[in-house]
């Protein structure tokens, strides 16, 4: 894995692109980049501390975050991420992978490929 203060971050099966700037990302930025990238999206949000045990997608995800945080894991490597908001994860399908939502709660955009 690169150094978290990179923009672009890869482990083992799934990238993670951090918000560029000073200037927080608003979920209208967030959806403009998802129409760029020709993606629909939709929105979902978990209470503080909520978790997500292991499993995997026949399918790959885009998920950015809106507010709060979420970290999710590769329990197969022992990777993890956080993400905040403006932060883009890139999930190929067939990965097994586990999350946390962080103490404030997450609301999340998420778009398959």
């Amino acid at each position: 894995m690169e150094d978290e203060t990179n923009q672009i971050m890869t482990q083992p099966s799934f990238s993670v692109t951090r918000w560029p700037g000073a200037v927080a990302a608003t979920e209208s930025d967030i959806q403009k980049r998802l129409q760029d990238e020709s993606l629909r999206a939709y929105r979902w949000a978990n209470a503080p501390h909520d978790k997500y045990s292991a499993h995997l997608h026949s399918y790959a995800k885009v998920i950015y975050v809106v507010s709060g945080s979420i970290t999710f894991g590769l329990p197969d490597t022992g990777g993890q991420i956080r993400l905040d908001p403006g932060d883009k994860l890139d999930l190929p399908a067939g990965v097994t992978h586990d999350a946390e939502v962080g103490p404030q709660g997450v609301v999340c955009l998420e778009a398959h490929r």
